[in-house]
């Protein structure tokens, strides 16, 4: 591992940055001047993402697989190696549901979507809490990826709605076990943005009273920019819940 380099820059880890709303979020920070470890099991997406940041001095990818404690473990360790500390975790690697309605779910299936959506989202929050409240000076920002599904479920959607209301418990139940290490937790929930799993979205997706629609998407760089605005305010100040989404969306009528 390279040597630790000035811990007075802002260091953040983003899970599942390799692609879509992760991707956007690195970039974002990148940008602005962070240093960015990037996790996703595979090196070549994350690679690229540092590519194309122009910063290849403050981006470090790392392959990691969130569903293993062990690989989350690995990957705090290397990032506190490399840049001596973590500010910012942005808790954000998760997968869609199985195909098909619930009740033809085989239980791999189901827990394969418990495994990254909620263990994978648990075993990021514990290994930051660990490395923040230890570090000098300690604490930090944990921003987990929710989403409105967890407000408003999709037809068949039992195992990704499941596991996004239970993240919205990890946030309340860590922001208050955060306080007294500093350590502030919050939660950004998404909607219709445009990435390549959501890309289907502008094609036509199920509605609730059994229509095939197309809804209108939004640029994923919004997201990216949403996230940075979290991850730059100082600590005795926290975004509980921020939810963006596309404008015209079907979210808060009826539908």
């Amino acid at each position: 591992m390279p040597e630790a380099t000035n811990t007075s820059s802002r260091i953040a880890i983003v899970t599942g940055a390799g692609s879509g709303i992760g991707r956007a979020a690195a970039l974002a920070l990148l940008a602005d001047g962070w240093s960015v470890v990037l996790a996703g099991r595979r090196a070549a997406p994350l690679e690229a993402v540092v590519a194309e940041s122009g910063a290849a001095d403050r981006g470090f990818a790392v392959p990691t697989d969130v569903a293993d404690p062990k690989s989350v473990e690995q990957l705090f360790a290397a990032a506190v190696e490399r840049f001596g500390r973590v500010d910012l975790l942005f808790n954000n690697a998760g997968v869609s549901n199985p195909p098909g309605p619930f009740e033809d779910w085989t239980p791999e299936q189901w827990q394969g979507v418990v495994n990254v959506n909620l263990n994978g989202m648990f075993y990021c929050l514990q290994q930051a809490f660990r490395t923040m409240r230890a570090q000098t000076p300690k604490g930090g920002r944990i921003i987990n990826n929710g989403s409105i599904s967890a407000s408003a479920p999709r037809p068949n959607s039992a195992a990704y709605t499941a596991t996004k209301h239970a993240v919205s418990g990890l946030t309340k139940s860590a922001s208050l076990d955060g306080r007294k290490h500093d350590i502030a937790v919050g939660q950004i929930d998404i909607g219709n943005a445009l990435t390549e799993l959501s890309e289907r979205m502008s094609r036509g997706v199920p509605q609730a009273n059994g229509e095939i629609a197309i809804e209108p998407m939004m640029d994923v760089k919004i997201v990216g920019q949403s996230v940075l605005y979290m991850a730059n305010l100082p600590l005795e100040a926290n975004v509980l819940f921020h939810t963006v989404m596309a404008t015209k969306m079907p979210f808060v009528g009826r539908g």
